[in-house]
């Protein structure tokens, strides 16, 4: 519908001003009284300038160049020159049978026209279990994944892992030094290693496949600690001491082994949690295969790169960076900047045209560096949009639960999942903004009960499929082709056609604006809206008529629950 308007207010503009560009199409906007009418425009306001008038006399002529329409029954001028446009009854209730006809496919869009986009999403380090702080971004950015994807773009959804750096030598060590606890070694294991029960199994994993024969040098290895200045020059010496003694293979083998696992695990949590990946993308192989040495060249050939205090150094300030920053150290190793870089620039060199990085809230500050990069290697400002997700605290009644992944205190996702269900956590997730923090309320969340959201929508769900059920156990199976949907014109029947009709522009602005918590809101609108006309009226009565318009009215909200919850990730249960 709201298309339709903009393509019959692009013509009118055009046949009242013929020299107004009318290459963007007109605003439209549905009205927030229905005393307005259903939707209302400002073109009128835009081009009163170029054409020299006053805006409403030129909202007049633009309604009278209106073409011709079944859709619009009449168009009137509001306020300082709106245009407010009331649609034939019989047009809106059509929307029924629309979404009838389309079913799995009501609201799709074509918005992004095949353009191939890469979403990046919970790339967590992987040193422990995903948390519930991950499960956020996780719920996130596949909601945002199959929002872009239904609009029409190609979309192909990445996991970066850190497999490379100091937290990965940690990792390694800690594995090791659980190793040796399980040989009999007596240490005492440092506070700041990684002290999950997932180093503990994967150490007796180690030692059921390799016995003592990792059991070297553990005493020299073991001293560092004593002789270091703090706990972090303790871990950086032992690390060093267990790579000399192990060899540097060796070492690298103990990282490959729980890394294994860990990704693994985080793989399967991921898909029970309805979230999968086309790449899973090594930070490692980009140092291997001189991924990092080509963003840099790129860089210095493009003249963005200089040499100062024995440094190489990105010109980023003349990107909207607040100042420049150093990629290669005097020691002469790269920055984690120079590979996140070469990450980017790997992105691009495999031809996405857009690129969505979602990220934790504290990497904030990070964001204007890697969009100065970006629009260096591109020429463009607009080829990266980063959201930041907000962390996600966890309650059990007044209780906020503790999160530190170093000290092993957390809630994992997949034991939030087995607590609350895969969909409750998915909705909850997404009913706030990425960019507000959010309080996971757990008894809500399990609740069987209205004020649970998700529950409340499923409900409404489940409501039309025993509808429907009553109506078959009658002999009288819903037939919508025999359905007069002018029949359909009481209060809550028409509020339920109209949030209907919303469906399609709800998606477009929520994959459009990466905010999949428009669509969760819609779908508590729309549930309401339905139990309301089931409180209100039945749908299983003796005049056919009626009852088909009903249940075809009925079997369309079903289809649009369907079509909102699979895009949110939620299950559409038949009976609850």
């Amino acid at each position: 519908m709201k298309s339709e308007l903009q393509e019959l207010l692009a013509r009118a503009v055009t046949a009242a001003l013929p020299e107004a560009d009318t290459s963007r199409a007109p605003h439209v906007e549905r009205t927030r009284d229905a005393a307005h009418g259903d939707f209302a425009s400002n073109v009128a306001m835009v081009y009163a300038k170029q054409a020299g008038q006053p805006p409403r006399q030129l909202a007049q002529m633009i309604i009278d160049s209106l073409p011709a329409s079944d859709l619009v029954e009449k168009a009137e001028i509001a306020g300082p020159g709106f245009i407010n446009f009331f649609l034939r009854r019989g047009e809106m209730q059509a929307v029924v049978r629309q979404v009838l006809e389309a079913g799995a496919d009501w609201g799709r869009g074509s918005q992004g026209a095949g353009l191939r986009v890469m979403v990046e999403f919970v790339s967590a380090n992987p040193t422990g279990p995903l948390h519930v702080g991950h499960g956020r971004g996780a719920a996130y950015g596949d909601c945002v994944s199959r929002l872009l994807a239904f609009t029409g773009f190609d979309v192909t959804r990445e996991y970066y892992i850190n497999d490379a750096g100091r937290q990965m030598d940690i990792l390694a060590l800690s594995l090791w030094l659980r190793y040796l606890q399980a040989c009999g070694e007596q240490l005492d294991f440092p506070g700041n290693a990684y002290q999950g029960d997932y180093v503990i199994e994967a150490a007796a994993t180690l030692r059921a496949q390799r016995g003592d024969d990792l059991r070297i040098a553990a005493d020299d290895v073991l001293a560092a600690q004593a002789d270091a200045e703090s706990p972090d020059a303790a871990l950086d010496a032992m690390i060093a001491r267990a790579r000399d003694a192990l060899g540097a293979d060796e070492f690298l083998a103990l990282l490959d082994i729980i890394l294994t696992l860990q990704i693994d695990d985080i793989r399967d949590d991921l898909e029970q949690f309805r979230v999968g990946f086309d790449h899973w993308f090594s930070e490692r192989g980009l140092v291997t295969e001189g991924a990092v040495q080509h963003a840099l060249k790129g860089l210095s050939e493009a003249g963005h790169v200089y040499e100062q205090d024995g440094a190489t150094w990105f010109a980023s300030s003349r990107f909207g960076d607040e100042k420049d920053r150093v990629l290669v150290r005097a020691s002469g190793s790269h920055t984690y900047f120079a590979a996140d870089i070469a990450y980017h620039l790997n992105k691009l060199d495999r031809g996405f045209e857009r690129l969505v990085d979602i990220w934790g809230a504290d990497h904030h500050g990070y964001v204007p560096r890697v969009r100065a990069a970006v629009a260096a290697l591109t020429g463009a400002d607009d080829r990266l949009a980063v959201q930041l997700v907000q962390f996600a605290n966890l309650y059990r009644g007044a209780e906020r639960l503790p999160m530190s992944t170093r000290a092993g205190q957390y809630v994992t996702l997949r034991e939030l999942r087995d607590e609350v269900g895969t969909d409750a956590a998915r909705y909850f997730y997404v009913m706030r903004s990425n960019d507000q923090h959010l309080d996971f309320d757990l008894e809500l969340a399990k609740s069987r009960s209205n004020e649970n959201p998700v529950y409340y929508i499923q409900y409404a769900h489940a409501r039309v499929c025993s509808v429907a059920q009553q109506a078959r156990d009658k002999q009288w199976p819903a037939d919508p082709d025999a359905a007069d949907l002018t029949r359909l014109d009481t209060e809550q029947e028409q509020r339920l056609i109209t949030l209907i009709s919303k469906f399609p522009e709800i998606v477009e602005n929520a994959a459009l604006n990466y905010a999949p918590q428009t669509l969760a809101h819609y779908l508590r609108d729309l549930a309401d809206a339905f139990h309301s006309l089931y409180n209100a009226h039945q749908f299983i009565v003796d005049d056919a008529a009626l009852r088909n318009a009903r249940l075809a009215l009925a079997l369309a909200a079903r289809q649009t629950l369907a079509n909102g919850l699979d895009l949110l990730g939620v299950d559409a249960p038949q009976s609850m």
